[in-house]
C-alpha cells in the first residue's frame, strides 16, 4: 500500500482489521477518530494511507481561524479576493480534513469546525460576509495528538466531538522487517520500556529508527549510535547513553564536529 507521496505503508491490526479499513469505515459511520501517541510513531501515515484525498492542517499555538476558513490576499493587480482554506476545501470536496497537533492549537480556534462534524454538517464564514459552507458526502474529520508535547491539551469539549480515540506506539517488529539493525532496536525497546514506567521521558520511535538506519549507511553504526545519544532530550541523554553504551558494546558521543582540518604545505 502506498501513501500519497509514494512510500510504502503497512497496515496494522485495528479491532480485528487492517487500521486503513477501520479508519474508512469509521468514515463511512460518520464517527471522527482521534489518534493519539507520541510524534513519529505513524500517526499520519495511516491518516494518509487510509485517506490518499485528505487536506492536512498541521497545528501549533499560533494557528488562527483564518488558517481553517481562509482569509483574504492581495492579487498582482493590488485587488484582495478571498481564499477558502482547507476546511472549507474539503467540506465542498467531501474528502477528509486532517488536523495535525490537534491539541495544539487554541480551543476558541479549534471550535469552528465543530458545526462541520456535527448534525448542521455547515459552518458559517464571517470573514467572507457570513457565506454558508455545507458538507458534502464524504467530508470527515479526523485528529492527531501527540500527548507529551509541551501545550497539548485534549479539552473535553474536543474529545466529546472525537468518539473515538486510538492510541499509536511504535511497531519495532516493522522497524526490524524494514532492516533496521537488532541493536538498535533492542534500544529502542529498552528505553520505551523505561518510559513506560516513568523513568524517562523518551524513547525512539519508528521515524527515529528508520532515520538511523540511513545515517547507519551513510556514515557507519558508531554514528548512527551517537545521533540517537545526541537527539535525546538532555533530562534523558544520560540515560539513553547507557543503554546505547550497554547494546552496543561501547560508549559513543553525540555528533559534534571536531578539529579543523590543516593541509601540508
Amino acid at each position: 500500500m502506498k501513501r500519497p507521496n509514494g512510500t510504502d505503508y503497512h497496515p496494522r491490526l485495528l479491532s480485528g482489521m487492517p487500521d486503513v479499513t477501520a479508519l474508512a469505515r469509521l468514515r463511512d459511520a460518520g464517527v471522527a477518530a482521534l489518534l493519539y501517541g507520541p510524534p513519529g510513531t505513524g500517526k499520519t501515515s495511516v491518516v494518509e494511507a487510509a485517506f490518499n484525498d485528505c487536506l492536512t492542517v498541521q497545528g501549533d499555538g499560533d494557528t488562527v481561524v483564518a488558517d481553517l476558513v481562509g482569509d483574504y490576499t492581495k492579487t498582482p493587480d493590488g485587488d484582495f479576493v478571498f481564499v477558502h482554506g482547507p476546511l472549507v476545501r474539503a467540506m465542498r470536496a467531501g474528502v477528509p480534513l486532517f488536523i495535525d497537533d490537534a491539541t495544539l492549537i487554541p480551543p476558541t480556534v479549534l471550535a469552528v469546525v465543530y458545526p462541520a462534524m456535527d448534525g448542521r454538517r455547515e459552518i458559517i464564514v464571517k470573514a467572507n460576509g457570513g457565506e454558508v459552507v455545507k458538507a458534502e458526502p464524504g467530508f470527515y474529520v479526523v485528529a492527531g495528538h501527540n500527548p507529551g508535547v509541551h501545550g497539548a491539551v485534549l479539552s473535553d469539549a474536543l474529545s466529546s466531538r472525537f468518539s473515538v480515540h486510538i492510541q499509536v506506539s511504535s511497531d519495532y517488529a516493522l522497524a526490524e522487517q524494514l532492516g533496521v539493525d537488532k541493536k538498535a532496536v533492542r534500544v529502542a525497546r529498552n528505553l520505551a520500556t523505561r518510559q513506560e514506567r516513568g523513568e524517562i521521558g523518551w524513547a525512539p520511535q519508528l521515524r527515529e529508527l528508520l532515520a538511523f538506519k540511513k545515517l547507519a549507511v551513510a556514515w557507519d553504526l558508531d554514528a548512527a549510535a551517537g545521533n540517537l545519544v545526541g537527539i535525546a532530550p538532555e533530562e534523558d541523554r544520560a540515560t539513553v547513553a547507557a543503554v546505547v553504551r550497554d547494546v552496543f558494546g561501547k560508549a559513543v558521543a553525540p555528533l559534534a564536529l571536531g578539529a579543523r582540518i590543516t593541509t601540508k604545505p
